[in-house]
């Protein structure tokens, strides 16, 4: 139940269309329609002890499932809101802005008189004009007036590629300048100017002939997946050659000839400025963004229809228009009226022109009950749908130089101008036929009474021919102009306080106005300023923002292999998958922070003071501060690169490790002193190593001796006395006594290496404290009075 003419329904008819209680406090279970009654059905459980109950629940079978839109229902939904759109741009929006189109081109109104003054005043077009420098060196004087800001550290690197690549792809790839210059001077004059962004995959087919290819070349051009091979003719060579057994033919191997058709694919990311009249969006929309319905319009070929990848059968018969594109849309017509002259057209098939309407919808394809971005392609006279596919986001970015809020079309340049060029246009058509009568006035005759030639002829000097004295009378007529002058002055300024543009605005020098001082001109100035960088920061912070956003995401989903490209004097290799789409946008366009000059001044002042600090050896400044200002001073003289003029010390190569310093006298001293303190502890370990193995021979001499000895003496008393002696027991007694004298060796040997240890702790410290400062030498320690 609908309540309409702003009336707020009673408790009884909420309760009514609710279907909740009455009253009386029973549920309402008589309703009219028995909509509201909730539809139940029991279930019953048998328990674990035998007990059956039953359960009401609610039944399914009756509950609203969404369905999904079907293509006969969008094909509806697209036709009604391609009417609705159409009309709203054609009926309403088209003869404003070809209105404006018409005055800043100077047309006439449509009042002029015959004989009279037809002058125009062309106010429009100079403040426009005026403002178009001013606009272009903001955005393109400065190196980036968006960049990318990362979300965390590891975005820093990552946001920096992705605002020099943008940049890149935006003016490499594509001509930003002439597309900003068009769109920005479709908001001034037009409301909103349109951009669109997307990517395209262009399909690059060439066409070469080859002649007697061998065998090899010609099998590697057929396993080329991008290339076709056609019309191909096979040639068999026969040598003849003379032998002694007679003429003997040879056959040679064949060659081919061939034609070779190569096709390539290549991505790039497209903008383009799109005319005001092409874009549709619907009637109740306050952004692109937030739109119901927005499409993009165009009269396309078969041919260029077919190159989209639609089959040429099913788009050659959906018509075709000659003449009258957008159905007579006053906009189209006043800019280039000549494009609707008849003429006599090509007749073949590929050429014929048809409405291609290419638009964003939020329709429900899925039957979640949520209705999701989808881009439909349509065309012909019967919007048919070709194409539709969900979506991401929508194409289109827009600039108002003043929105106006919760709508979508602002008001421009224009709008507020002309009233003033129409005003001025009246007062200087009138000060001119006052000036003409002046110098020109009419002439009063007495019919019969003079030659009516002599008086109609203007040549100075000319002899008027009467029968009487005073048959020809000049109605003299006063200058009243100047009276006018002051109006077209009022006027003047009243276009300054709406546009802020002036002639100071216009770049005029402070020093060169004599009647005002210098701070009121300047003043002067800074206000018209401020108007043009307004405009400036809205352009940025609506379309610019959107344009580098949808470029990114743009650039991030579709470029799948990276791309070896110049940023900053280095060939990088740029791989866009690896960044994060959700980056924020900044903008750079700075507002009420001065003119050039006085920027120039402020920086000049910076960097005088860090050269102070540097020379100074202060902490606060480094080299790479020291030429971000000097790379702010090239930007604000208009020079893109500072790596020109300046190296980036940033880019640089880390610089070598100082030299080690050469070493004091004391320090040579005590190096020497330790040397040979470290020669003389080597010599005498070499010494005390010898005698040890000096003595160990001995005792092995000695050993062998008594050893031969004590066989000796064996063998004697086995002989002489027939008694057999044990020398098993004698030689193990003999072999104790050696191993204790080996551990004792190893014993002093270790002594020896900890005395050497601490000898080389000693010097080592030593020479620690002889390169100390004097100051901080540890003076000797003095004995007790008492023991002097």
């Amino acid at each position: 139940m609908a309540y309409r003419n702003n009336r707020k329904p009673s408790k009884a008819e909420m309760a009514k269309s609710q279907g909740m209680y009455q009253d009386t406090g029973v549920p309402n279970s008589n309703s009219e329609h028995g909509d509201s009654e909730e539809k139940t059905k029991e279930t019953e459980i048998e328990l674990a002890d035998g007990t059956e109950i039953s359960i009401e629940e609610p039944d399914m079978e009756d509950e609203q499932v969404e369905e999904p839109v079907s293509e006969e229902e969008l094909q509806n939904i697209i036709i009604a809101e391609i009417d609705d759109a159409q009309n709203y741009i054609d009926d309403v929006i088209s003869p404003e802005r070809a209105l404006a189109g018409q005055y800043y081109k100077g047309e006439p109104f449509g009042n002029e008189e015959e004989g009279r003054s037809q002058a125009m005043s062309m106010d429009v077009r100079d403040t426009v004009q005026a403002m178009m420098p001013s606009i272009m060196k903001v955005f393109f004087a400065a190196n980036n007036v968006v960049e990318f800001a990362p979300n965390g550290p590891e975005d820093i690197d990552s946001a920096q590629q992705a605002t020099d690549y943008v940049n890149y792809c935006l003016t490499r790839d594509n001509n930003l300048f002439n597309e900003c210059y068009s769109t920005f001077k479709d908001a001034l004059i037009r409301k909103n100017g349109i951009m669109k962004v997307w990517w395209d995959t262009e399909k690059n087919v060439t066409t070469h002939y080859f002649t007697g290819l061998d065998e090899a070349t010609f099998s590697v051009l057929q396993s080329d997946a991008n290339i076709e091979v056609k019309d191909v003719e096979i040639t068999y060579g026969e040598t003849v050659t003379e032998t002694p057994m007679g003429m003997m033919g040879q056959t040679q191997p064949a060659t081919y000839d061939c034609t070779v058709v190569r096709t390539t694919e290549q991505g790039r990311l497209r903008v383009q400025s799109v005319p005001p009249e092409e874009f549709l969006i619907d009637r109740r929309a306050r952004s692109i963004e937030t739109a119901e319905f927005v499409a993009h319009r165009r009269y396309v070929t078969v041919s260029d229809l077919v190159k989209m990848g639609y089959d040429f059968d099913e788009v050659q018969d959906l018509g075709f228009e000659t003449l009258d594109d957008f159905e007579g849309n006053e906009e189209a017509f006043d800019r280039n009226p000549q494009a609707f002259v008849q003429i006599t057209g090509r007749t073949d098939t590929t050429s014929r022109k048809i409405l291609y309407i290419e638009g964003y919808v939020y329709v429900d394809m899925d039957g979640d009950g949520i209705a999701e971005l989808c881009r439909v392609c349509v065309a012909g006279t019967a919007n048919k749908v070709l194409h539709y596919e969900p979506c991401d986001f929508i194409p289109f970015v827009d600039f108002c130089p003043d929105p106006e809020p919760h709508t979508f079309f602002g008001m421009s340049i224009a709008d507020v101008t002309m009233d003033i060029q129409l005003i001025k246009s009246n007062i200087l058509r009138n000060t001119l036929d006052s000036l003409a009568q002046s110098i020109h006035p009419r002439t009063g005759v007495v019919e019969g009474q003079v030659n009516l030639e002599d008086v109609m002829n203007t040549e100075v000097g000319g002899i008027i021919r009467m029968r009487a004295p005073g048959m020809v009378q000049p109605f003299t007529m006063p200058f009243v102009g100047s009276q006018a002058f002051p109006m077209l002055q009022y006027m003047d300024e009243l276009r300054e306080n709406r546009t802020g543009i002036s002639k100071a605005a216009s770049g005029l020098d402070a020093n060169a106005l004599q009647s005002s001082t210098r701070a009121a001109v300047a003043a002067t100035i800074t206000a018209a300023a401020q108007h043009i960088e307004l405009i400036c920061r809205i352009f940025a912070e609506t379309g610019m923002k959107g344009l580098f956003r949808k470029s990114m995401q743009l650039i991030a989903k579709n470029q799948d292999a990276p791309r070896m490209v110049r940023l900053r004097n280095t060939f990088v290799p740029i791989d866009p998958r690896v960044w994060d789409t959700n980056m924020d946008v900044v903008v750079n366009v700075a507002i009420g922070t001065g003119s050039n000059e006085e920027k120039m001044a402020f920086l000049g002042q910076v960097a005088a003071k860090q050269e102070m600090l540097m020379q100074m050896g202060a902490p606060l400044v480094d080299m790479q501060g020291y030429y971000n200002t000097l790379a702010q001073m090239m930007a604000l003289a208009g020079y893109k690169d500072p790596t020109v003029f300046f190296k980036d010390p940033a880019m640089m190569p880390p610089p070598p490790p100082p030299a080690p310093p050469q070493p004091s006298p004391e320090e040579m001293l005590s190096q020497v002193q330790m040397e040979a303190i470290r020669a003389d502890i080597q010599k005498k370990a070499a010494e005390l190593e010898l005698q040890r193995e000096e003595m160990l021979r001995k005792d092995d001499r000695e050993r062998d001796k008594l050893d031969a000895d004590l066989m000796i003496k064996a063998a004697e008393i086995e002989a002489k006395y027939g008694t057999q002696v044990n020398t098993a027991n004698i030689e193990a007694l003999m072999q104790r006594d050696r191993e204790f004298l080996r551990q004792q060796g190893e014993m002093e040997r270790a002594s020896m290496q900890a005395q050497q240890a601490a000898q080389n702790a000693q010097m080592a410290q030593a020479v620690q404290q002889a390169q100390m400062p004097p100051e901080m030498q540890m003076q000797p320690e003095m004995p007790p009075e008492g023991m002097m």
